[in-house]
């Protein structure tokens, strides 16, 4: 059965099983591999995409749920040419180690900052809760995603350094 949905701004329709879990399709069908499995259950957060602007898990979404709905991946949010303001704060501020976990936590801030354009620490810590990160960036990122914050309201895109 063909699902149609927006994938990062770009129609998509996939012949699919209407029961398959997003994520797998994303990364098996649709080549965007920077979306991660982690726990299989929702549960840890490396699977997050957007769906029609909400943070879910991919690994626990059917393909019917998304049937004419906009899904954006790590992939749609920054490229390397032109990185969103979270890309560069995660930079600036060192905020990924291993890596696993980013593109949930990237996904997540951005719908916060899609949400509040002036978080508090509070409610970036909140946003960011039901990710595991195991590296112990969780500080640095809260700092990058005020600074992300900071930046986009100001219309600024300091260069990484």
């Amino acid at each position: 059965m063909p699902i149609a949905f927006e994938l990062n701004d770009r129609a998509v329709s996939i012949e699919v099983d209407p029961a398959a879990r997003l994520l797998y399709v994303l990364r098996n069908q649709l080549d965007a591999c920077g979306t991660r499995f982690g726990c299989g259950s929702g549960a840890c957060g490396a699977c997050f995409v957007l769906v029609d602007g909400a943070p879910v898990p991919s690994c626990d979404t059917p393909m019917w749920a998304i049937e004419g709905k906009a899904v954006r991946t790590i992939e749609g949010l920054g490229t390397a040419e032109s990185p969103h303001a979270l890309q560069r704060a995660f930079a600036r501020h060192t905020a990924i180690q291993c890596g696993y976990c980013a593109s949930g936590i990237l996904i997540s801030a951005a719908a916060l900052l899609e949400r509040v354009s002036d978080p508090t620490a509070q409610q970036v810590r909140e946003a960011l809760d039901r990710h595991l990160c195991r590296c112990g960036m969780q500080q640095r990122m809260v700092a990058a995603v005020l600074d992300a914050a900071h930046a986009l309201r100001e219309g600024a895109m300091a260069p990484i350094t």
